[in-house]
């Protein structure tokens, strides 16, 4: 089952989020954080994909601050149009954002473990919520151009990162940088390119996206 819910930041600012439900018991809370394309027809279908894996699954609509209700494709319009979007959410507001959204699953859907993936923007964002946030048990990141910007942090809960390496936007120099910087973190390389998961993207590579998919669920679950 799914539904839009509202959400309450820490500063008051209301916004909406992409519930997802298991149909039977939980594995445990997992939030996923957007592309620059908003809670669109692709991250919902991200989240009901791991809620048929058995998690409680919310995406939060970090858009909502600057652009309520955005949900774009993968032209070069709307990739411009997310850009600009974007740019106007501070990455303290997006990161409160995502913890209202782990404070959610943790109390009202009463979740004993909650983790954060998140894919492009929420690959970095996933990133900077195992450095920053408290509440969540494990991080997972995939193709977070903005990592290596933020390489002197330091992730405090166990994080796994997914990169390609014929990523257009993420030069293998940065992702070799991250390795060197965070030996401590479980850092996978494919031969893929930016958005390999995105079965709606040109760069979408299934047997990429199943390993990483196959890593991710073990990562979380510990299995």
């Amino acid at each position: 089952m799914s539904q839009m819910i509202s959400l309450t930041a820490g500063d008051n600012h209301q916004f909406q989020g992409y519930l997802a439900s298991p149909t039977g018991s939980s594995k445990g809370g997992l939030v996923v954080v957007q592309e620059i394309f908003g809670v669109n027809s692709h991250i919902q279908s991200v989240c009901d994909r791991f809620a048929r894996q058995g998690f409680t699954v919310l995406a939060p609509a970090l858009f909502d601050r600057v652009s309520p209700n955005t949900e774009l494709g993968y032209s070069p319009e709307d990739i411009q149009s997310g850009l600009a979007i974007r740019s106007k959410v501070s990455t303290e507001d997006a990161l409160r954002d995502i913890h209202a959204a782990v404070n959610y699953l943790d109390d009202e859907s009463d979740e004993s473990t909650v983790s954060v993936i998140g894919y492009c923007w929420g690959g970095t964002l996933s990133y900077l919520s195992a450095c920053r946030l408290s509440g969540i048990s494990k991080a997972v990141g995939y193709y977070g151009g903005g990592i290596n910007e933020h390489i002197q942090e330091q992730p405090q809960i166990p994080t796994q990162l997914h990169f390609g390496d014929q990523d257009g936007s993420i030069p293998m120099k940065h992702v070799d940088a991250i390795m060197n910087a965070h030996p401590e973190l479980d850092i996978h390389v494919y031969q893929a390119g930016h958005g390999f998961n995105c079965d709606l993207r040109k760069d979408y590579n299934a047997p990429a996206a199943k390993l990483a998919l196959e890593r991710s669920l073990a990562f979380i679950t510990g299995t």
